[in-house]
C-alpha cells in the first residue's frame, strides 16, 4: 500500500469514527438531554487530561447561531409590516444625511451604521423596548451614536419630529433650532438621554447604571421593577480599553438587568476591524471569559437549510475558517463570488449548494438582518437570569447602499448618494418616490391611516411610549441646609486640621441628615483610607449586592471593612473610570430612575480631571449633578509623591467644561459655603451643576471665617479680603493672593512683608479663578454687544476698584489659572505657580522647589514694588539673600 493510499484510508477510517462519535452525541442528547452531554463531555476532558492529553483552552463556540433553529421562538409580529416601516425609517435616516450634505457641503452624518443596525433596532423598537409609564421606568437603551440618524427618522414617523426637524439635522444654530448630531441630552434635554458618541464610554456607563439601579433597589430609594439597560454598541468601539473593562464587574454583580447587543459589521472607521481574524469569536471569549451569557447571531434563517443538508461538518468548519476580511466581499448580489470562494474551497460543499443559483446565493443573509433570529437573541437575553448577556450579532456595514458603499471600507465616510444611486435604494426597499423627486431625496411618512402608522403606534403604545425620551423628576430638596454647616464657620480652635478631615467630617453629617442622608451617595476607589474616610465603612457600609459573606480581618477593629447590601458606599476598586461611571448614575437619577441621589465622588485629584476627563464631559453633557471631591490635590501639599502623583492642574483643566464650577478652599469655612451653595443650587433650585472642589492632607489651625456678609459672597464668587493690612502707615502697599493651602503662605508673606521691609499688604484668599474668569468674559460679552448701556464691571475689577499697590497671586497650582484674569485687576498680576512635574520631597523643599512659599511670595511683592515705591534693588537682592534663596537652583518649569 502507497502512501497515500494509506493517507486515503486513515482518512476514511477518521470520517467513519467522527460520524459514530457525532451519532453517539446526537443519542446521548435525544434521549437523556443537554446536561448528561455535558456531564459526558466533561468525563472525557478529565480522562484526556489523565493521559496526558494537552487540550488547549477555548472560551470559543462554533461560528454558528447559538440559538439552533429548533429553538427560536415563533415571531410574534407582521413580518411584512415590520419591513415596510423599516424600509421607510432607512430611507429617512439616508435622505436627512443626504440632504443636510447638500445644503452645507461637509456638515457630515452617517449612513452606513443605521443602514447596518436598523433590523437590530426595529426588533427592539416593536418588541422589547418598554418606554416610561405611571408605573413603569421603563428600559434604559444607550443608542449607538453614530447611528441617531435612525432614532429621528423613527421619531419623524411617530410625531415627536417634524419634517422640518429632519431638514435641520446638524444645523442645530438655525432660529427655530435643529437636531443635535449625535445623542446629547445637553443639546436635547427632553429627547435623548444618555450621550453615547464617545466610543468606549457606552459599555462602561451601561454596566454602572445597570449596577446603580441595583444599588437603588437595594438601599430602599426605590422598588425593583424589571427594567432592563440595554446598551447599543458597534464592534469597532469595542477596541476601546473602557469598553471591556468592566465586563467582569458586570458578571461579578449578577447584573442579568444588563444586555449589551454588538452590532458586529466587520468595519471600523477606516477598514475591518479584524481583517485577518474573526471579531464575534474574540469578542465571545472575552465576555464567555468574564462570566457573561453569550448569544450570537451569526447567519440568517436560509443559513439554517444548508447547515441541515450538510451531514459533512465542512459547513461549519469553512464557517470557522473564514476571515471578517474575506466576509466583507461576500455581501450581498455577489452569489458567483461567495460560490467560488467561500463554498469552492471544498468540492463537497460545492455539492451542498449545487441547486442553488448566483442570485440565491447572493441573497444568503447575516444573522442581525434577520428577524426570527434577532427576536429569538432578544427574548433569550431578557429571559436570561444570573449574568449580563452580550448579543453578537454579525450585519454588513451600509447595508442597503449597494454600490454606493455597502461592505467598503469608505462606507462610514458616506455623506452623499448620486441620482442613480438613490433610485437603486428606492427600489430596493420600495420607497414610493417618483423618478421626477428622487434627485430631492424627499423624506415619506404614510398617511395615519396606512397600516404601517397603526402599526408602529399600536407596538408603541403596548411596549409604554415612545424611546428615548428623557424626563426630569426632580423636586427641591436641601433647601435648608445651613444649620448643617454652621459649626464650621467657627474654625478649629487649638486643633489642626486638614480641609480633608472638615470635608469627611461634613459628610458625616450629610449622610445623618434626616432629609438628604438616605440620598447621599458617597464614591471612592480605594483610596477611602488615603483620605480619612475610613470611619464612614461603619456609619454608612460599603455597598454590596451580596452582602458581606466573609468575615472580615479587621472585624474587631471599630472601623473595619464593612461591606452589606444596603450600604451607600460605593467602593469601587482602582477604576477612576468606574467611579465616574457611577458618579454618572447617581448624578442623573433625578431623570433616570425619579430619585434625587446626590453624589460625593472622592478620589486622588490627580487621576480626575487629567485622567476622566472625557467622562466628565459625558457627565456635562448627561445634566449630572453632584460634587467631584480632588483630595490630595496640589503640586506641593502632597509630600512625598513626586511626578504620577502631584496635581497642579486640575484647575487649568476644570475650566474646560463650562458646567463645572471649580473651587480650592483653604479652610473649613470656605468648604462649607461651597458645599451648601453647591447643594442650594443644584437640589434646592434644581439648576445643572457639578461642584469641584480640592481639598488637601496638610494639617493647620482653621481660623473663623471673617464677619460681614461680602465673606460668603466672595467664597462663592471667587474672591475676598481674608486679612487687611496691619501695618498702617506705609508708602508700599501689596496684596497677596493665595489659595488653598498656599494661602497659608501668602499670611507668612504678609507677616514678613510689614515686620522686615515696611510693607502694608492685604492677603485675599481666591477660592475660584474659573468664577472670576467666567464673570469676567460674561461681562465682557455683555459690553461688547451692548455698546450704547451702562457697562457691566467684572467682580473682580469692582472687588479691587479703589485698590493701589502691587498684586501676586500664588496657588498650588500652573501660574496659568491666576494669569487668566490678570487683565480685570488695576496693576499687574505677578503669578507664583507649580508649572512642571513634580518630585518626591517635604512640602519645605517642594515649596521652595516650585518657588511658592512665602519667601517667594515676598520677593515678588518687593520686585513689583520696585517699578513704583521706594524700593531699591538693593531691597529685593538683600532680601533674596536674607530669605535664603538659591537663585542657581533647577529651574522648575523645565528641569
Amino acid at each position: 500500500m502507497t502512501t497515500d493510499d494509506r493517507k486515503t484510508t486513515n482518512n476514511n477510517l477518521q470520517e467513519i469514527e467522527n460520524s459514530e462519535w457525532r451519532e453517539s452525541l446526537d443519542y446521548v442528547l435525544q434521549t437523556q438531554g443537554e446536561e448528561r452531554v455535558r456531564q459526558l463531555l466533561r468525563l472525557l476532558q478529565i480522562r484526556a487530561q489523565e493521559q496526558g492529553v494537552s487540550i488547549p483552552f477555548t472560551a470559543n463556540t462554533p461560528y454558528i447561531n447559538t440559538i439552533p433553529r429548533d429553538q427560536q421562538p415563533v415571531f410574534p409580529g407582521n413580518r411584512d409590516i415590520e419591513r415596510r416601516i423599516k424600509s421607510i425609517i432607512r430611507w429617512n435616516a439616508m435622505a436627512m444625511v443626504v440632504r443636510a450634505n447638500r445644503e452645507v457641503n461637509g456638515i457630515g452624518g452617517h449612513i452606513s451604521t443605521y443602514a447596518s443596525a436598523a433590523t437590530l433596532w426595529e426588533v427592539g423598537f416593536n418588541h422589547f423596548w418598554r418606554g416610561r409609564t405611571d408605573e413603569f421606568l421603563g428600559d434604559m437603551v444607550y443608542f449607538q451614536g453614530h447611528a441617531a440618524p435612525g432614532v429621528y427618522a423613527r421619531a419623524f414617523l411617530e410625531g415627536r419630529l417634524s419634517e422640518q426637524d429632519l431638514e435641520r439635522f446638524r444645523n442645530e444654530l438655525a432660529p427655530e433650532g435643529g437636531l443635535s448630531s449625535y445623542p446629547h441630552p445637553f443639546l436635547m434635554k427632553d429627547f435623548w438621554e444618555f450621550p453615547t458618541v464617545s466610543m468606549g464610554l457606552t459599555a462602561l456607563s451601561a454596566i454602572y447604571q445597570a449596577r446603580f439601579n441595583h444599588y437603588l433597589v437595594d438601599r430602599g430609594l426605590r422598588k425593583s421593577s424589571g427594567r432592563k439597560v440595554w446598551a447599543m454598541l458597534g464592534d469597532g468601539e469595542m477596541d476601546e480599553p473602557e469598553s471591556l473593562g468592566a465586563i467582569t464587574l458586570a458578571a461579578r454583580e449578577n447584573l442579568h438587568n444588563l444586555i449589551f447587543v454588538i452590532n458586529c459589521n466587520l468595519q471600523r472607521l477606516d477598514g475591518p476591524v479584524r481583517g485577518n481574524g474573526k471579531i464575534i469569536q474574540e469578542l465571545e471569549a472575552a465576555f464567555r471569559g468574564a462570566g457573561w451569557n453569550v448569544i450570537k447571531v451569526i447567519w440568517g434563517d436560509d443559513w439554517d437549510r444548508l447547515l441541515e443538508r450538510d451531514n459533512t461538518g465542512l459547513l461549519v468548519k469553512r464557517m470557522d475558517e473564514v476571515l471578517d476580511g474575506e466576509m466583507q466581499h461576500f455581501t450581498l448580489n455577489n452569489g458567483d463570488r461567495i460560490r467560488e470562494h467561500f463554498f469552492g474551497k471544498y468540492p463537497e460543499l460545492l455539492k451542498v449548494v449545487e441547486n442553488y443559483s448566483d442570485a440565491q446565493l447572493g441573497s444568503l443573509t447575516r444573522g442581525g438582518h434577520d428577524p426570527d433570529k434577532v427576536y429569538a437573541a432578544y427574548k433569550a437575553a431578557v429571559e436570561h437570569t444570573g449574568s449580563p448577556t452580550v448579543i453578537l450579532a454579525q450585519t454588513i456595514k451600509g447595508y442597503g447602499l449597494g454600490e454606493a458603499g455597502e461592505g467598503k471600507n469608505i462606507t462610514h465616510s458616506q455623506k452623499k448618494l448620486n441620482e442613480e444611486e438613490l433610485k437603486e435604494f428606492r427600489t430596493r426597499f420600495n420607497i414610493p418616490v417618483s423618478d421626477n423627486e428622487i434627485a430631492e431625496a424627499p423624506f415619506y411618512r404614510p398617511s395615519e391611516d396606512s397600516p404601517e402608522m397603526q402599526y408602529l403606534k399600536e407596538r408603541r403604545t403596548t411596549l409604554g411610549g415612545s424611546v428615548p425620551k428623557r424626563f426630569d423628576g426632580s423636586q427641591p430638596i436641601a433647601c435648608h441646609t445651613e444649620e448643617l454647616i454652621r459649626e464650621y464657620f467657627a474654625g478649629s480652635g487649638e486643633r489642626e486640621l486638614a480641609t480633608t478631615m472638615a470635608y469627611v467630617h461634613l459628610l458625616a453629617k450629610l449622610l445623618r441628615d434626616p432629609e438628604l442622608g438616605k440620598l447621599i451617595v458617597p464614591i471612592v476607589p480605594d483610596e477611602a483610607r488615603t483620605f480619612g474616610m475610613e470611619s464612614l465603612f461603619r456609619q454608612a457600609g460599603i455597598y454590596s449586592h451580596s452582602g458581606q459573606l466573609y468575615e472580615p480581618i479587621d472585624k474587631g477593629s471599630l472601623l473595619y471593612y464593612n461591606e452589606k447590601k444596603t450600604g451607600a458606599i460605593l467602593e469601587e476598586g482602582l477604576s477612576e473610570a468606574g467611579s465616574m461611571a457611577s458618579f454618572i448614575a447617581a448624578g442623573t437619577a433625578y431623570s433616570s430612575n425619579g430619585v434625587q441621589t446626590i453624589p460625593f465622588y472622592t478620589f486622588y485629584s490627580m487621576f480626575g480631571f487629567q485622567r476622566v476627563g472625557d467622562l466628565i464631559w459625558q457627565a456635562c453633557d448627561c445634566r449630572a449633578r453632584g460634587f467631584l471631591i480632588g483630595a490630595t490635590s496640589g503640586r506641593t501639599t502632597l509630600a512625598g509623591e513626586g511626578l504620577q502623583h502631584q496635581d497642579g492642574h486640575s484647575h487649568v483643566l476644570a475650566m474646560t467644561p463650562t458646567k463645572v464650577k471649580a473651587y480650592d478652599p483653604a479652610f473649613a469655612y470656605e468648604l462649607a459655603v461651597i458645599i451648601h451653595d453647591g447643594l442650594n443650587r443644584m437640589y434646592c433650585h434644581q439648576e445643572d451643576w457639578i461642584y469641584y472642589l480640592t481639598v488637601m492632607n496638610e494639617t493647620y489651625l482653621m481660623p473663623p471665617m471673617p464677619k460681614g456678609a461680602a465673606v460668603k459672597e466672595g467664597i462663592i464668587k471667587g474672591m475676598y479680603r481674608f486679612r487687611p493690612a496691619r501695618l498702617k502707615k506705609s508708602k508700599a502697599k501689596a496684596h497677596l493672593l493665595g489659595s488653598g493651602a498656599i494661602l497659608n503662605e501668602a499670611i507668612k508673606a504678609q507677616e514678613i512683608l510689614e515686620r522686615d521691609y515696611g510693607v502694608a499688604a492685604d492677603v485675599w484668599s481666591v477660592t475660584s479663578y474659573k468664577e472670576l474668569y467666567q464673570d469676567a468674559m460674561e461681562c465682557e460679552r455683555w459690553n461688547l454687544l451692548n455698546p450704547k448701556k451702562r457697562a457691566k464691571v467684572p467682580y473682580v475689577s469692582s472687588l479691587l476698584a479703589k485698590e493701589k499697590g502691587v498684586f501676586v497671586a500664588a496657588s498650588d497650582y500652573m501660574k496659568l489659572l491666576p494669569a487668566s484674569v490678570a487683565q480685570w485687576f488695576p496693576g499687574p498680576l505677578h503669578c507664583l505657580g507649580t508649572d512642571g512635574f513634580g518630585r518626591s520631597d517635604s512640602r519645605e523643599n517642594l515649596r521652595d522647589f516650585f518657588e511658592v512659599d512665602a519667601r517667594y511670595i515676598v520677593v515678588a511683592a518687593l520686585k513689583q514694588l520696585e517699578k513704583t515705591a521706594d524700593v531699591t534693588s538693593d531691597t529685593v537682592a538683600s532680601a533674596i539673600a536674607d530669605l535664603k534663596i538659591n537663585v542657581e537652583k533647577l529651574n522648575p518649569h523645565v528641569d
